[in-house]
């Protein structure tokens, strides 16, 4: 009975059932570009429009460009286990379907329920931080928002432009690969002109002490603050998971999803350092506790270029977008990876006969994400969306020297260098980042997880495709 709940799919049956599908299933269209811009659209986004001002005005100071820096270090070890995975098992579902091969059916039903929490507040953050740029765009043109429809309880915004992207995903995974790449050119271009233009106005003063002194509080500035400004802006980080989402509608993973991975995350690792030494050293760091704080920072320096504000405003709106396009993205397939197996309703799993999308669970998906977005406050959104993240980059560093142990022998077309130093590097990175964030949030993600568990015990191990193989009977040939 308790050994039911450690059954494993094998790595040869996952690859066989995503073969199974061919021309019924997904659709393998994505090439290298497409996979570098899904891993650029989500990277680049919460972290700079949004979240460098939390983490900067509540934790770390100037000192944020540090946390922008150990994040991608932390997920530098987590990314090589995923890039191992991901060409050795392209199928969609990235780290639930990687702890499925490696620790049992129980742990990838938690990772997958955990990482359905964080790909929907995701989206939700991002919607919110995109909401405040709209506003504040539309303010500059005379038209006024009132503050009841634009903040919680009712951000109207935020809950459209998440309809909006979702309605997108679903006719199809080419035209949305088409519109992630367009807005990815976009706001890589917007980033550098705000910090080519706004390096010429940083005040020393603002970047003095770089670290600020600590309060008295842990994460409360001071190197405590830095890490636990890490630990918030790790949410920043999350793209490669979403492209691992994807591998099983790539149409050379084997070759392209390491590149893919790895390119994004240290393209976007230069732009976030870039991003943050500017914005903190051209605006005091207390000032932005907002969900906008690039548009703080340009209103800042408009009188000397009063074109830059509008341009970057708009460069923020088209940037989230992608951001919340590919989260949704992660989460449908993640939906769809998990419904497939029987630990979901098999609705979810369902294919669009034309677009050859998880229709199902991109609609249920967005309706989920739309209403966090229109009635939960920013900070707890992006806390929640970091901490389920790290636990699935935990899992799947921690699930790379256990297959290495107990299938040595299965191809890995990318293997994971210095294992098992970097596998364990990245579990104590992850761990300590979770360490590091607040109580309230692990208490919020503990009550997610024991939702996860009753509902795993009342329908997903009744109705486990695994588990239903195994109960059949062994049929004999007749003797003669």
């Amino acid at each position: 009975m308790v050994n039911e709940l450690f059954n494993k799919k094998s790595v040869d049956r996952l690859v066989e059932e995503a073969s199974a599908e061919n021309g019924h299933g997904l659709d393998r269209s994505l090439g290298l570009f497409n996979l570098i811009a899904l891993g650029i659209g989500i990277l680049i986004g919460a972290g700079i429009f949004v979240l460098t001002g939390q983490a900067a005005a509540n934790h770390a100071g100037p000192g944020v460009v540090i946390s922008f820096m150990m994040a991608a270090v932390g997920c530098a070890f987590s990314a090589l286990c995923y890039a191992e995975f991901a060409t050795m098992i392209p199928i969609a579902g990235s780290a639930y379907t990687y702890a499925y091969a490696t620790l049992g059916e129980v742990v990838a039903w938690i990772v997958g329920w955990d990482l359905i929490l964080g790909y929907i507040f995701c989206s939700s953050t991002v919607a919110v931080g995109w909401s405040g740029y709209l506003v504040s765009l539309l303010k500059d043109v005379g038209i006024v928002i009132p503050p009841e429809f634009c903040n919680p309880p009712l951000n109207l915004p935020a809950m459209f432009i998440v309809v909006l992207m979702t309605v997108l995903l679903t006719v199809g995974i080419r035209k949305t690969a088409k519109f992630n790449n367009a807005i990815v050119i976009i706001k890589i271009t917007v980033i550098l002109l705000f910090i080519f233009l706004g390096f010429a106005h940083i005040n020393n003063l603002n970047l003095t002490p770089f670290i600020p002194p600590n309060t008295g509080e842990f994460g409360s500035f001071g190197w405590s603050g830095i890490l636990r400004g890490t630990g918030v802006v790790f949410f920043a980080y999350t793209g490669f998971d979403a492209v691992a989402s994807a591998a099983q509608e790539a149409r050379n993973p084997q070759r392209d999803m390491p590149i893919a991975i790895m390119s994004s995350l240290l393209i976007c690792t230069i732009l976030y350092v870039g991003v943050s030494l500017v914005l903190t050293g051209i605006v005091p760091y207390q000032q932005l506790n907002v969900p906008d704080p690039i548009a703080v920072g340009v209103n800042a320096i408009k009188e000397e270029l009063p074109w830059l504000p509008p341009t970057i405003k708009i460069g923020a709106i088209a940037g989230l977008s992608s951001v919340i396009l590919v989260s949704q993205l992660g989460q449908s397939r993640v939906l769809y990876a998990i419904a497939k197996d029987g630990l979901l309703p098999p609705l979810l799993a369902a294919v669009h006969p034309q677009f050859r999308t998880p229709h199902i669970a991109t609609i249920i998906s967005g309706i989920f994400a739309a209403l966090c977005a229109g009635l939960l406050p920013i900070d707890l959104l992006g806390e929640l969306s970091s901490m389920a993240v790290l636990f699935a980059f935990l899992i799947v560093s921690l699930a790379v020297p256990i297959l290495r142990r107990s299938q040595p022998d299965l191809p890995r077309p990318f293997k994971t260098p210095l294992v098992p130093l970097v596998p364990i590097l990245g579990v104590i990175t992850s761990g300590l980042q979770m360490v590091a964030l607040s109580t309230d949030t692990w208490l919020r993600l503990l009550a997610w997880m024991a939702i996860g568990l009753v509902l795993y015990f009342t329908y997903g191990r009744k109705n486990s495709t695994l588990n239903h193989q195994k109960e059949q009977p062994t049929e004999y040939p007749e003797m003669t």
